[in-house]
């Protein structure tokens, strides 16, 4: 659905097009220039010439002239080859924008799913303790419950209930985010699923830093850029060089009665002298633009390899978060939850530890989604870093 639908991309699409055709317009010669003349206008009276009486058709005089421009010091060649740059550059940059939109894709997918988790959680929770407020409800005026208790049990009630607005909040941000991106429309709600168990297997030491930091330099778009638009600077700068040899303009005319003879033909050369614009100061700017993409190069090949080992840094510490925890510590604490909601209700606890205990396993619950799309996050951190689905 992202590749076909999205309109980035299909923006991006039409671009690299646009590119392609001015490959074909490089290839396009000059035309060739017809010229024709004919007079006069105003009709001429003269005694003293050989047609005494001449107009725009009678004893008119008629001129013609075919020029052919000449380009010279492969200036043709020079400009396809710059045209072929830049499509590249506009490839690269479909290629970026597909990186960039992937992982927004990916991480949101991941996002969604995890919120929507921890909006279960406080779902059977308010849900808890709407049925003990409707109970309290019931006994009220009776003398079993104190009002401050039901005070306490109404206050976390509204509690959960504003932390769960806020939740879905961020939720619905991020499946518009997801629904722009998809190009799924407003009204269509989105319920990822994953396979916890083959994300559980995935190992950022699965593969060594020498590995990514070799795909990132291959594959990270932003670095195919930096590449690019150096070498469309160092042609731009043959092209310039060119562009200071002048063109040769070959032409050949006729002159019906405008010369010593009567129907004239003659051929002609003309070039411009180089006398005082010989291009420096555009060969100047793109010998100057050369420096600054290669200083560009370089600060991108140092910024890969900084992301690259941040990422495999943060990717390992949420590694060790994620093997820390107890797989069994979520299902006995919702297995020990409902037993605190029954001994509540039964009076065997206290309102207190009712409560405490309530908000402590929401925290946990919490947490754990937390850490665990951390680690999810710092898989695909390190995916978009190298340009590759290392992890899938």
């Amino acid at each position: 659905m992202f590749v076909d639908s999205n309109l980035l991309l299909l923006a991006q699409r039409y671009n690299v097009d646009a590119q392609k055709a001015l490959i074909l317009q490089a290839r396009l010669y000059p035309n060739p220039n017809l010229a024709y003349s004919r007079g006069p206008l105003i009709p001429i009276h003269d005694p003293n010439s050989q047609y005494p009486y001449s107009d725009f058709f009678t004893n008119s005089e008629q001129a013609a002239n075919l020029s052919q421009v000449i380009l010279l010091a492969g200036k043709r060649n020079k400009n396809i080859k710059l045209a072929e740059a830049n499509a590249q550059l506009a490839e690269f940059q479909l290629f970026d924008l597909l990186r960039t939109l992937k992982y927004t894709l990916r991480t949101d997918f991941y996002n969604i799913y995890y919120l929507q988790q921890s909006a279960k959680v406080y779902q059977a929770e308010i849900k808890a303790l709407q049925d003990i407020v409707d109970a309290f409800q019931q006994q009220e005026g009776k003398g079993y419950i104190s009002e401050k208790e039901v005070v306490r049990v109404k206050a976390q009630l509204y509690s959960f209930r504003s932390e769960y607005n806020d939740l879905n909040n961020q939720i619905n941000d991020t499946e518009g985010e997801l629904r722009l991106v998809l190009k799924v429309k407003a009204n269509k709600y989105l319920i990822p699923v994953i396979d916890t168990a083959s994300i559980s297997k995935l190992n950022p030491l699965q593969y060594p830093l020498k590995a990514l930091l070799d795909s990132a330099y291959k594959n990270r778009t932003d670095m195919l850029l930096a590449k690019e638009n150096t070498e469309i600077n160092r042609l731009t700068y043959k092209y310039q060089k060119a562009l200071a040899v002048p063109d040769l303009t070959l032409s050949v005319g006729w002159d019906h009665q405008g010369s010593y003879a009567t129907d004239f033909n003659y051929a002609g050369v003309a070039i411009d002298l180089p006398v005082w614009n010989r291009n420096q100061g555009n060969i100047k700017m793109a010998k100057i633009m050369i420096d600054n993409t290669l200083a560009l190069e370089q600060s991108t090949e140092l910024t890969i390899e900084e992301n690259v080992n941040r990422a495999l840094q943060k990717a390992l510490s949420e590694e060790n978060l994620y093997k820390g925890i107890d797989v069994k510590f979520s299902k006995d604490f919702e297995r020990l939850m409902n037993e605190v909601v029954s001994n509540y209700k039964k009076r065997n606890i206290s309102i207190l530890d009712f409560l405490d205990f309530y908000d402590s396993y929401k925290q946990n619950v919490l947490q754990l989604n937390n850490i665990s799309f951390g680690r999810l996050q710092a898989l695909e951190d390190l995916n978009f870093y190298t340009a590759t689905n290392f992890f899938n």
